[in-house]
């Protein structure tokens, strides 16, 4: 079990949608010194020429208030007009991208061409949504998604988007990461002796929490960290809120419960949040993983702050060594 002094700010580590909803919980609970939210980049690819950072976009509208709740993706009160006539002409129209997305992503394009990291770029694009708790990369080095299948080898957006989740899962490749570091605001969350502690989103292991995993040095530095690391549940009763972490474990032979997505966090997972549903589990954790038990399906933002306090206030009952309620 970590130990250490009470610390002021939490690290989230997340993906896309599921943990865009709790990193806009926390964000409405702790302060922008109080919290950094370290995103997934290995979805990120590049489309007619421009640079795509899916996870890193989906939390940056979320907590701007901009995103798009119908669809899960993209931006409010879109329109399609580029995407539109981009079909009309015979372009490449499998990924969907809105004018008010181009937009955003010329002005990536634009501020990469100037010479900044992608760390860089997102604080300035922050700056312009009016958010003000920091969203960094996991890393500013590129890092592929690879998802080896039972049709072929095939990059993440190709599996997710063209083929729909529906090749079955062999196993997953991070083209790059062994080369990757943390990014710098992210390296230096690692290794700040007085961090309250990491929450991990309820987002896919496999596909969101995996790759930031797999930069060299993550997984040591969580394991010796002085804070609490405690994960969100991304199943309820047996399937997935969104996305296909329930079909990628059926696929890779895992059994489809929280206590095979606690399992990839071992070596440094200190508790985990169970939804109420699956309350009956509480007792199929190891001795060392505390468990808590919470509402964790987020429709409103009232659940994801509600969510995002009874996290930090687990978090805190570790901190302190007293069992969790």
């Amino acid at each position: 079990m970590n130990t250490g002094r009470q610390g002021r700010r939490f690290v989230a580590l997340c993906g896309g949608v599921g943990g865009a909803k709790l990193a806009f919980g926390l964000a409405r609970v702790l302060g922008p010194d109080q919290l950094l939210v370290v995103v997934n980049t290995g979805d990120d690819f590049e489309h007619l020429g421009l640079p795509i950072c899916p996870d890193l976009d989906t939390v940056l509208y979320t907590l701007a208030g901009q995103n798009n709740p119908a669809l899960g993706w993209g931006r409010a009160d879109e329109s399609w007009t580029a995407y539109k006539e981009m079909q009309r002409l015979g372009g490449a129209d499998w990924f969907q991208l809105g004018d008010k997305d181009i937009g955003l992503h010329l002005a990536r394009r634009h501020l990469f061409d100037s010479g900044k990291t992608l760390s860089a770029v997102m604080k300035v694009l922050a700056e312009r949504l009016g958010v003000t708790t920091p969203i960094v990369p996991m890393s500013d080095e590129p890092v592929r998604t690879m998802v080896h299948t039972d049709q072929g080898k095939l990059a993440f957006q190709e599996y997710f988007v063209g083929h729909k989740c529906a090749p079955a899962v062999r196993a997953i490749e991070f083209a790059g990461a062994a080369n990757a570091t943390p990014s710098p605001d992210f390296a230096a969350a690692l290794g700040d002796p007085d961090l309250a502690g990491f929450i991990i989103c309820p987002s896919n292991p496999f596909l969101s929490i995996d790759p930031i995993l797999a930069i060299p040095g993550v997984r040591h530095a969580l394991s010796r960290t002085n804070a609490p690391v405690v994960a969100v549940t991304p199943l309820i009763g047996g399937q997935a809120v969104k996305g296909p972490a329930a079909k990628i474990l059926q696929e890779l032979e895992l059994p489809v419960t929280p206590m095979s997505v606690a399992a990839r966090y071992d070596g440094f997972l200190d508790g985990f949040i169970l939804d109420r549903r699956d309350a009956e589990l509480s007792g199929a954790f190891p001795a060392s993983v505390r468990v808590g038990v919470e509402q964790t399906l987020m429709v409103s933002d009232d659940d994801k702050t509600a969510l995002a306090d009874a996290a930090i206030a687990f978090v805190r009952r570790i901190r302190k060594g007293a069992s969790p309620s």
